[in-house]
């Protein structure tokens, strides 16, 4: 789950820096502060070394050339103190050049002049001065005016620390609009939130739960981690909000904090470029020695509660509602490689989809039938397509006795018998001895006891009851065992 508890007390704490009497330097220990004195007049820089030296590192420069070049040095000043009347370029063009290059424009200037006329601080502060001293001031003003300016800069340096600390961090979980929404108004992160209608998005790893039980805990992690970044870069492209991680699966939203006509339509092209990328998360698995996988995805478009939910304590920016649930429920009955959506997303993104099947189901918790949509791509001024998928023959075996249990989740239940009477390397026609509804999940155990899952896609007869399943991860045993039993298959029949 992600948290913004800690970015709330993060952003609490950057407002104490303007509100507390006090702001705590960044430097430490012995370091002290570096002032640069600009003066061409030997005795006024004289005057304040003295002045300055007991509290403060100093510099001395005796025209604007000088002063430009240890300005841009590695031993860079905190602060200048400029005079205003020197011969060649003077005090008021030296701040222009100042603030004009990037390295040195964050440096505070204060002129420190006996030009005090009102016009002429206007031009110094038009300048880019940040103060305009006289020289007829006490000692003790001079110091305050310079601390001042000191404790600014450094409040402006932790502020500019924390901001980046922000971004880089919880960008890594938040999608930029939700870090920018953070940012700008600490107070939006109290609890509660709106109803609004978004598009959501869940994600999973087919046969994932059954990997994790043969790999290294090790290896499990980074197959999830290189997973997960990959997929975050896409969802984050599409301006996808990640609400949260669940092992391997991504649960994403679209509409909010920033609604937009193309929600749903950005959820859909996400989706299928998520699809795409699998491909390069699959070479990383092979690179590393990790088996391949595949992934399933369900959508869903309606109204559901946004906004920050927990406590006090622990809380995130998430979504919540009957329509996460039925996301889920369409995620669950997809096989790997797949992108089903619900009615309601497809009306929302019009004519744009190519749909390569419809299929009418009953989700648990749902009191009436819908129609669930396979998409294989998005057509419009950019097309991003799925390979159209192809139909590989079932070669006829003699019947292959397995126990079947079907699944609740990732659970399984009772198990009976059934046969395999035809395959491929993806699919099977199988008879079974308990009728099992379509899209249910089954676990099979084979003769060699490897283990595989099937998704049921088709019922073909009821008396026998005979099915059409479709893979959803076979492990390597698995794998083996189906593809000798399938070259046996062949050679009998050419023998």
């Amino acid at each position: 789950m992600i948290t913004i508890t800690i970015l709330k007390t993060y952003l609490c704490n950057i407002r104490l820096i303007f509100t507390e009497d006090t702001v705590v330097p960044l430097t430490t220990g012995d370091q002290r502060e570096t002032i640069l004195v600009v003066d061409d007049a030997p005795v006024n820089l004289k005057v304040m070394q003295a002045l300055l030296q007991s509290r403060y590192e100093v510099m001395l420069a005796g025209d604007g050339e000088e002063a430009m070049a240890l300005a841009l040095s590695s031993n860079r000043p905190d602060l200048i103190l400029l005079d205003i009347m020197m011969p060649g370029e003077n005090g008021y063009d030296v701040c222009r050049r100042l603030k004009a290059n990037a390295l040195t424009a964050d440096i505070p200037v204060i002129f420190v002049t006996a030009k005090d006329t009102g016009d002429d601080e206007l031009v110094g502060f038009d300048a880019g001065a940040a103060d305009y001293v006289s020289r007829s001031v006490s000692p003790a003003i001079m110091h305050a005016r310079i601390k001042n300016q000191l404790d600014l800069c450094r409040a402006n340096r932790k502020l500019h620390l924390a901001y980046h600390f922000i971004r880089k961090t919880f960008g890594r979980y938040l999608s930029e609009e939700v870090v920018d929404n953070l940012v700008d108004t600490p107070d939006g992160l109290k609890l509660g939130g709106e109803k609004r209608e978004v598009t959501v998005l869940m994600a999973d790893l087919r046969g994932f739960t059954s990997l994790s039980e043969r790999l290294p805990a090790e290896s499990i992690v980074d197959m999830v981690n290189i997973y997960l970044g990959v997929m975050t870069e896409v969802i984050q492209r599409y301006m996808g909000t990640i609400n949260e991680f669940i092992g391997d699966a991504i649960l994403a939203f679209f509409g909010a904090p920033v609604q937009r006509d193309d929600d749903a339509m950005r959820a859909v092209r996400c989706a299928v470029e998520m699809q795409l990328a699998m491909r390069q998360v699959n070479l990383r698995y092979e690179e590393a020695g990790y088996p391949r996988v595949k992934m399933g995805i369900g959508i869903n478009t309606g109204f559901a509660i946004v906004g920050n939910i927990g406590s006090s304590i622990r809380s995130k920016y998430g979504v919540v509602g009957m329509l996460v649930n039925i996301t889920s429920r369409i995620e669950s009955y997809t096989v790997g490689g797949q992108i089903l959506i619900s009615e309601t997303t497809r009306n929302a993104c019009r004519e744009q989809l190519r749909i390569d099947d419809e299929i009418r189901v009953l989700p648990k918790g749902v009191s009436h039938e819908m129609t669930i949509f396979d998409v294989g791509g998005v057509y419009g001024d950019q097309p991003l397509l799925l390979a159209e998928k192809s139909s590989e023959p079932l070669v006829t075996i003699a019947p292959l006795p397995v126990l079947v249990s079907p699944l609740e989740g990732k659970f399984s239940r009772e198990t009976f018998d059934g046969k395999i009477l035809q395959l491929n390397s993806s699919a099977f026609e199988m008879q079974l001895d308990q009728d099992c509804s379509t899209l249910s999940s089954l676990k099979l155990i084979l003769p060699n006891e490897a283990k595989l899952y099937v998704k049921v896609v088709r019922n073909s007869s009821v008396n026998p009851i005979i099915v059409h399943v479709s893979v959803t991860y076979m492990p390597e045993e698995a794998e083996t065992f189906i593809s000798n039993l399938m070259h046996a298959s062949r050679c009998a029949l050419t023998a």
